[in-house]
Formats: C-alpha cells, sequence, structure tokens
C-alpha cells in the first residue's frame, strides 16, 4: 500500500503537532508545509526536517491529502482550493465559521469523492474511547470547558472556540434534533463572545447545560452524563471516565484495564439491586495521533471517517443557535436597561 502523501496548511501551536506527527504515522508521508508567516513555517521547517513550500499551490501539487490547521476565517479558502486540486481534506474545528460555505465544502468533497474529517479531537479522547461498551443512553449532560486566556482562538467565539468541541460530542450522544436552546455570554477580554452557557433541550427529552469560558483561572474540561441506570463522569483533561450504575442484562463486559469496585446494595422495593463503581480509561492513546490515524484509514479505505463534514456542519448548525440566542438574550438585558 502507498503512502498518503500529506501537506500540513498552517503550522501554529496545532500545525506544527499536525505535521510532527505525521512523521510518526507510517501509513501517512509528510511532504511539506505552509504558512502566511514564510519565518514561521521555516523555523517548524528546519526543527522538524520538512520541507517548506513559499507558495500553496507548490504543496497543493505534491500531495494527495491536507490539513487545514489556519485561523478558522480561513477554511473555507484554504479548503476550496485543496479541493480544486484533488486533495482529500481534514479540517480543524469549526468545519467554517459559516453554514453556507459548510454546505458548499460537503457538496464539492463528496462530487470529487475526497475524504472530509472534521478535527473535533475530543472523540478521539481516551475517555470517550473507554465508553466504548457501555450502553449510553443520556436524559441530562452538563459539561464544563474551562480555559485560561490565550489570544490564540480569539479570532472566534468561545462557542466555536471550546463549547463546539461539547456540541458534537452531546450531538454524538444524543442522537437527537434539538428543539429549545436558552443561552447566555459575555464578552470580557476579546472582542468576541468569552464566557457562554447554553440549556439545550432535544426531541427524545433529554437535557444538555453546556458552559464553555476562555477567562478561567483554572482549566477543566469535564462532562457528567445521566441516565436511568448510571452516573457517567468523563475527565478530558486526564483522559478517563467514571461510571456509577446498576448491572442490567446482556451489558457488554468492560474493556481490560477496567477498575471495578462494589458500592453495596439498594432495596428498590421490589428486589436488591447492586451498585458498582468502575474507572474506565484507554491508556497509550494520543488522541491528535489517533484521529490523524483515522484520517489515512479512512482516505485507504474509502469510507467515512469517523468525524465526518456533515458532524461538523452539525456542530456548527447548533453553534450558530446558540450565538444567535445569546444575541437574542443581550439585546433583551439592554433594552431593560434602558426602559
Amino acid at each position: 500500500m502507498e503512502k498518503i502523501k500529506v501537506g500540513v496548511l498552517g503550522v501554529g501551536h496545532l500545525g506544527r503537532l499536525h505535521a510532527s506527527l505525521y512523521k510518526e504515522i507510517k501509513s501517512a508521508e509528510i511532504k511539506g508545509i505552509y504558512d502566511v508567516n514564510i519565518e514561521k513555517a521555516q523555523k517548524v521547517g528546519d526543527e522538524l526536517g520538512i520541507q517548506v513550500f513559499k507558495e500553496v499551490q507548490d504543496l497543493l501539487n505534491q500531495v494527495d491529502a491536507v490539513n487545514i490547521v489556519t485561523p478558522t476565517p480561513d477554511h473555507f479558502n484554504s479548503a476550496e482550493k485543496a479541493l480544486e486540486n484533488n486533495c482529500h481534506l481534514f479540517i480543524e474545528k469549526p468545519i467554517t465559521d459559516n453554514i453556507e460555505q459548510a454546505e458548499k465544502l460537503i457538496q464539492s468533497a463528496s462530487n470529487k469523492n475526497k475524504i472530509l474529517q472534521i478535527g473535533h479531537i475530543e472523540r478521539f479522547n481516551p475517555a470517550m474511547l473507554a465508553l466504548e461498551d457501555v450502553r449510553l443512553n443520556p436524559i441530562f449532560i452538563e459539561s464544563h470547558r474551562l480555559a485560561s486566556f490565550n489570544p490564540r482562538g480569539t479570532d472566534v467565539a468561545v462557542i466555536l472556540d471550546l463549547m463546539i468541541h461539547d456540541l458534537d460530542l452531546i450531538l454524538s450522544l444524543v442522537k437527537s434534533k434539538p428543539t429549545k436552546i436558552d443561552a447566555s455570554g459575555v464578552g470580557v477580554i476579546s472582542k468576541h463572545i468569552d464566557i457562554a452557557n447554553a440549556r439545550i433541550q432535544f426531541e427524545n427529552g433529554c437535557i444538555a447545560n453546556v458552559t464553555a469560558s476562555r477567562i478561567s483561572a483554572k482549566k477543566m474540561r469535564k462532562m457528567r452524563i445521566f441516565q436511568q441506570d448510571a452516573y457517567i463522569s468523563l475527565d478530558f483533561s486526564e483522559g478517563f471516565s467514571e461510571i456509577y450504575y446498576i448491572p442490567v442484562e446482556d451489558q457488554v463486559i468492560f474493556k481490560d484495564g477496567t477498575l471495578a469496585f462494589s458500592l453495596g446494595e439498594i432495596n428498590t422495593g421490589e428486589q436488591k439491586k447492586e451498585i458498582k463503581y468502575n474507572k474506565l480509561q484507554r491508556k497509550d492513546i494520543n488522541p491528535l495521533k489517533y484521529e490523524l490515524e483515522s484520517f489515512i484509514d479512512a482516505i485507504n479505505a474509502n469510507i467515512s471517517p469517523l468525524v465526518s463534514g456533515v458532524d461538523g456542519l452539525e456542530a456548527l448548525k447548533l453553534a450558530k443557535e446558540v450565538m444567535k440566542k445569546i444575541d437574542e438574550h443581550t439585546h433583551y438585558i439592554e433594552s431593560r436597561n434602558k426602559s
């Protein structure tokens, strides 16, 4: 099997990681990098031993696939140019900052039979992977994604920068359409929204309460899932999940590495039921490397990637609805203050 030739557009902090990890993926060959900041690109190229291209077209002529790790407002133009050159696409989240542009990219990739994967990396987090054997049917989800301020990412609102990770995860878990959204948020340091909260109700009755902030003193990336037979806590920073549950019939056995403890019994009125606690962890997994490997595997097998363009679009649509509700709430508050 021939190696997939890959190029990376944008070599900031994350783009540099993409380029370095491709050197470790046996089924891929990193052919070069490009950045509008030639000096930065040259520095990264020298450090990693990767060819630097001064013209993006010259790089596109050399590769089968492109990773777009540029600022969000540039995603569409870079992706469109790559598709014109028949390249498979990996686009860091969000897919774009514009729904119409995202739809156009998805259609264009489909017409050209090209793989389009979106970089919602938390799908590859060990905390999520550890739940592969757990029966999930959420009725309430609570998530907190808090980060210290970093100028990187402030070209868009915190909803598109951070919250969209959890919106994508929630959509993948709930598998139902949102029916009602309440949201509020405010810009504190940047010209965009820096802290936001959304309460999302789904068609199947599930409720999600989502908070994201990039002005927090302490970092946190946690999600809690409540369902009729279990309470599940995911820690994305530490890469593990904890589950408190009542064993049910035909429950699939957990993966190796799971630690199980009996917490005692409860009397349900009909019979006594045992409560158990498990700590679930998938070790030795680099989420970004695993994500990039899955992209290359999807190209080789010509199958839909784990996080498709459509997945990226649905997360973007929900993020835009949250932003719309925040805008409506802001106008309401302003009108009340003036009266």
